[in-house]
């Protein structure tokens, strides 16, 4: 690897780059890396680790984006001290709390018991008012689901992408009137993205006992409740509401990463 290229492509591009450029690119970083992973990156570089070495910080699908960022900006191994004060103000900037609330589902609905937020309501508004994108994973759904109601509602809308992430055996093992199959799924949510458990060598499927919602790249909400209405009516669930974009991204870019090895698609 050649010194420009291990300097994050610092070469061929600083001289491309004017200050207001480069500024730009050190704003994309700080919207492309965790605090956690500029501070990391940043202790490797001061440990006088190569690029590529303090990159292993970064989950695997940002790296390259994270190199041409940092490149663009002017940063890498030949600015060494330069490039860990930019990651350190990262660090900073992002050092803030996460917003978490938790939000219950009790017998009785809405206030009942004293209880206050309600998952049910919280996670269909959700949905429903998406914009962009909404990825969901469920270990069952039935149809009486409020969820399953607002799935179908924003996946007929073509500016909003839905990915669901379903479990074969529980939903196709024994096929019922009020419990679509996969393929059930991947008919009524057109323009959706169904991915199901397949197989591995031995024959047998894992379990897609995840259960989650992420709303714009933005919202997270991780829940005990499946998509029934018994769980989003008369059980004692509780899901927690996490407004965190960096953490959304990193929940959705896993799940990518696991497709190959866990999931197939479901054709509409």
């Amino acid at each position: 690897m050649n010194g420009a290229d291990e300097a994050g492509g610092s070469g061929r591009y600083a001289g491309q780059e004017g200050e207001a450029g480069r500024r730009d690119a050190v704003v994309e970083l700080g919207s492309v890396l965790s605090g956690a992973q500029a501070r990391a990156v940043a202790a490797s570089l001061e440990a006088g680790e190569t690029l590529t070495q303090a990159l292993g910080a970064v989950e695997a699908s940002r790296r390259r984006r994270v190199r041409e960022l940092m490149g663009r900006a002017g940063l890498g191994t030949l600015e060494r001290e330069r490039t860990a004060a930019v990651l350190r103000a990262i660090e900073g900037a992002l050092a803030h709390p996460t917003s978490v609330t938790p939000v219950w589902t009790v017998p009785g609905g809405p206030g009942a018991f004293g209880v206050t937020g309600h998952l049910t309501g919280l996670i269909h508004e959700l949905v429903t008012r998406a914009y962009g994108a909404v990825t969901c994973s469920t270990y069952n759904i039935a149809r009486s689901s409020a969820l399953w109601e607002a799935l179908k509602e924003v996946a007929a809308r073509p500016e909003v992408s839905v990915r669901l992430y379903l479990d074969t055996d529980v939903a196709d093992a024994e096929p019922k009137p009020w419990v679509p199959t996969t393929a059930q799924v991947a008919r009524e949510l057109k323009g959706a993205v169904v991915m199901r458990t397949r197989a591995g060598e031995d024959g047998k499927r894992p379990r897609n006992h995840a259960k989650f919602v992420v709303v714009d790249h933005q919202i997270v909400v991780v829940t005990s409740a499946n998509m029934s209405r018994s769980a989003e009516e008369r059980n004692v669930e509780l899901g927690l509401r996490l407004d965190e974009p960096l953490l959304a991204r990193a929940i959705e870019d896993q799940m990518r990463a696991l497709e190959p090895h866990v999931y197939e698609r479901v054709a509409g």
